[in-house]
Parts: structure tokens; sequence; C-alpha cells
């Protein structure tokens, strides 16, 4: 069954990386108690939709593989996380479950995805946006290995662009900082910003999911045009 491989894209090269790593590493041991119910209902909505449109799916942030069951069999499945010992989680789900549809776990940056252009239907990305140093590029990374015709899928949190909701997520920021979550940087102004540079990628679908609607379902679509260009 799938094995963990570590691969030169997961190296350190700066302290909020490291920062996200070790907060993910501290949170393996109790991500799925106290995250599981939480998001389980926007969970079921991303891999509905990944099931839908079937093919070679990348989890990108797979953590302790919490989703993995739920993929439909005849879907491929690779997970990469930063974190390794979520990782270590996500192996021991898929050999005790026989999960003989997850081709790999790998622990891989964000980032810098070691995969070739258009090597996936779908990419999947729950809750990781928000977490990575630099969201743009991972966006970027998501759009490069997904091919023609597929879609990126992604469950985040959406701040406010201004109000009371703004000044309190601001103000909560250098709590949750360290613990890997950022809660005042991302309203949809600034996905809309992407997407509008983002060559041949297309808004499928924004609606929100539990808990409190503080998270949106967010889908993008590469279009033929993107292979072309």
């Amino acid at each position: 069954m799938a094995d963990i491989i570590k691969l030169d894209g997961a190296r350190r090269r700066d302290f909020d990386r490291e920062t996200v790593e070790q907060a993910y590493d501290r949170w393996a041991p109790v991500y799925d108690l106290v995250f599981g119910g939480v998001f389980s209902k926007g969970r079921k909505a991303a891999i509905s939709a990944t099931n839908r449109i079937g093919g070679r799916v990348l989890e990108v942030g797979v953590g302790t593989g919490i989703s993995l069951p739920q993929y439909a069999p005849h879907l491929r499945i690779f997970g990469t996380d930063i974190s390794e010992a979520m990782l270590k989680k996500a192996k021991k789900r898929v050999d005790g479950l026989g999960l003989r549809n997850v081709e790999g776990l790998a622990v891989m940056d964000a980032e810098k995805l070691e995969f070739p252009d258009d090597s996936f239907d779908v990419v999947m990305a729950q809750y990781v946006v928000t977490a990575v140093p630099n969201p743009e590029k991972a966006l970027d990374e998501f759009a490069r290995v997904l091919r023609p015709g597929g879609e990126l899928i992604i469950l985040t949190r959406v701040s406010a662009d201004a109000g009371m909701r703004r000044f309190i997520e601001q103000r909560l920021q250098p709590v949750v900082r360290p613990l890997g979550f950022r809660t005042a940087e991302f309203a949809w102004s600034r996905y809309a910003q992407w997407l509008a540079g983002a060559r041949g990628m297309e808004l499928a679908e924004r609606r929100l999911v539990p808990p409190l609607g503080h998270f949106s379902l967010v889908r993008f679509r590469k279009t033929a045009r993107a292979a072309a260009a």
C-alpha cells in the first residue's frame, strides 16, 4: 500500500513554512477529533463534486487522510502534505482500510508540486490556501498540474473586505497565526484578483459551507484554451 515519500520540494526555505509545518505536526494527534466533525459538511460537498468529475485526483494538504475513504473507488488519489506526522496517520488509514485507489502519499510543498504539467483531473485543497506562505504561488501550482477541462476545488476561509468582522479578524490574527491559521488576509477580492491573472482558469462555482458561513466551496475550471496558450 502507499508509502510516504519525502521529496526535495518539502525542504524548509523560510520561517513561515517551518511554522506551518511545526503547527500541523502538533495538530496531527488530535486533528480528527478537533476538526473531523466541524468541517465534515464542507468536506462532503467538496468530495461529492470531485466524485462527479472522476479521473485522477491530487489532494493537497491531505493531512491525516480523513477524506480518503470518502472518494469513489474508481478514482485514483495522490495525497501530499507538508507535515510528515500527518502523513503517517494517513498511511495507517490507507493500510487499515485497504484503500487501493490511493496511488501514493508524499511530503511536498504546496508551492512547489513535483508533478508534470496537466497531471490531474481534479486538484483538491481543503483549508490549505490560507495556511501557505504564498497563496497565489500555490494556486498557480494547482492550476499548472491540472489537465484542461479539469477542476481545482478548494475549501477556504473567506474573510471580510471591510466592516466589524474584518476588524475582529485582524485583531485575532496574531493569536491564530502560530497555529497555522490566518483570519484576515483572504477576502474574496484576493481570489478574484488571482483569477483575473490566471491564464485559462474560470470560476465554476462559489458557495458558502458550514460552519457559520465563514468558509466557502470554490470550484475553478481549467479551460481548453490554457493548453493552447
